[in-house]
């Protein structure tokens, strides 16, 4: 049998993964496992050093991965139909296989490709990975698709439980008869950019260690506690997973697959102690809901290409942000003396990443209390979001703007301070990422102004100097930001 390329993109692992097995089957084996490096993508818009050096990290341990199983990745530089052809001659491959993406940017290369490949008599095949429904399998009775998530989340239940899910084993791997050259994977500094913070653990290995210890049920944490947990950014309550979903060193089957396993525990009556079956199941069912806002997300993209540019309910590009870059830096910054806000600013720039919870609440700020354009935190997002996705970040972006596919969501507006009050009432998350406020009581912790001088003191901070009073009066935005969007819907 000829060789297959498999094109490695957002698909980082050997495990489950659909277009890999399916060349390893059609080759007997001989695998020539490819990744290339886009400058159009690495330098692009949504360019992000600390994705990058994620993804570099995840490189090279399915490099690691592949070699213990007698093969190796050829990682190669360059425009991605040039190089797919050069591989694909020198090593005497049948065809290219691989796994789908739908950004208009991937949707439009991907078509070209095909295109190209088969007209140079390869075959070109390509396969649903990424998602667990495709943009035209969860769809109305009129076979529209949906811009509602509720009704989406019940059809895309019940298709899975009518299809169930099916995944893929790791496949066995020969040699190619020739190898193609490739390059080293490279050092962050080579596209000259530097590494911004630490990186978790990249690579398969520890996407699946990480699935597992949040999927094992147990009293007051991991997946079971979810519910009750999720919104509390103070302790360790959510999975993590989100940047190995992105670069896929997991597969949203897998995360499927351990859901079902819980249930399955649930059935059984094994339970963990001080703990009953429907706060479990409530955990379950909840985390499972954010994988079908990652489809429903990725759907809504795939139909309505122009959300990357603009508001999904196009009425609202007609809002008059008024885009003080004054105040967006001290948004970006972490100062703008709502404690909640900046904990996750600078959670964010520390770690690559930010609490659920504080992505709403700090996108809701910028937008709603700023008056801000969304997009400019959009494009911060992916500038430093490990996890940044297209899809995932436009849709909770425009969510929280109040342009998206919600029905009337223009008059939510998160109360900044009531969130932190609410959702970190002692300030463990506040004082973990702004030490300035790390001695100031409880009380105090969300409106750090409101201290006397005597208690500002004894707290070791002097709020205006150390600590940045409030950049703009909650109060006085929210009915400013009411009358924005008012203009706009006339009324």
């Amino acid at each position: 049998m000829a060789p297959i390329v498999h094109w490695f993109r957002r698909d980082l692992r050997l495990s489950d993964n659909t277009a890999l097995a399916a060349a390893a089957q059609a080759s007997g084996g001989a695998v020539v496992p490819l990744y290339i490096l886009d400058d159009a993508i690495l330098f692009g818009r949504w360019a992000s050093p600390g994705r990058t050096a994620f993804l570099l990290a995840s490189l090279r341990a399915l490099d690691q991965a592949l070699r213990e199983r007698g093969s190796r990745l050829i990682l190669r530089r360059g425009e991605p139909l040039r190089e797919l052809l050069d591989v694909a001659r020198t090593s005497g491959a049948a065809g290219v296989y691989w796994n789908r993406d739908y950004t208009p940017y991937a949707v439009a290369r991907d078509t070209a490709v095909k295109a190209e490949l088969r007209a140079a008599g390869l075959e070109a095949r390509s396969y649903k990975d990424a998602v667990i429904f495709e943009m035209d399998e969860v769809v109305t009775r009129d076979g529209r698709p949906y811009t509602v998530y509720t009704p989406y989340a019940r059809s895309w239940r019940q298709r899975l439980a009518a299809e169930g899910i099916v995944g893929a084993a790791a496949p066995a791997l020969a040699a190619p008869g020739q190898w193609p050259a490739g390059e080293a994977i490279p050092e962050l500094h080579t596209f000259g950019m530097a590494l911004p913070h630490p990186l978790p653990a990249a690579g398969e290995v520890a996407a699946a260690e990480g699935l597992a210890r949040f999927a094992a049920l147990r009293a007051g944490a991991g997946i079971g506690a979810y519910a009750e947990r999720r919104d509390q950014p103070g302790i360790d309550g959510t999975s993590r997973l989100s940047p190995h979903l992105r670069l896929g060193s997991l597969s949203p089957r897998q995360c499927l697959r351990a859901i079902a396993a819980c249930r399955l525990q649930l059935e059984s009556g094994r339970l963990p102690t001080k703990t009953t079956a429907g706060s479990l199941l409530s955990g379950i069912e909840t985390w499972e809901g954010e994988l079908i806002w990652r489809d429903f997300y990725v759907q809504v993209l795939y139909h309505h290409p122009y959300v990357l540019r603009g508001a999904f309910r196009r009425e609202y590009d007609g809002l008059a942000w008024e885009n003080d870059a004054e105040l967006f830096v001290a948004w970006t910054e972490g100062r703008t003396g709502y404690p909640i806000v900046d904990a996750g600013m600078r959670q964010l720039r520390q770690e690559g990443w930010m609490h659920n919870r504080v992505r709403m609440i700090v996108a809701s700020f910028l937008t709603k209390d700023l008056l801000v354009d969304w997009r400019w935190g959009e494009a911060h997002f992916m500038r430093h979001l490990l996890d940044g996705d297209p899809a995932a970040n436009n849709g909770g972006w425009q969510w929280a703007a109040g342009t998206g596919t919600d029905a009337q969501p223009y008059f939510r507006i998160f109360n900044p301070t009531s969130q932190g009050k609410r959702f970190d009432p002692d300030g463990a998350y506040v004082r973990r990422y702004v030490p300035e406020l790390a001695n100031v009581p409880s009380r105090f912790v969300h409106e750090p102004h409101l201290m006397a001088p005597a208690e500002q003191v004894r707290a070791d901070v002097h709020i205006g100097r150390d600590y940045p009073l409030p950049v703009v009066d909650h109060k006085v935005q929210r009915e400013r930001a009411l009358a924005l969007y008012g203009a706009v819907r006339g009324g």
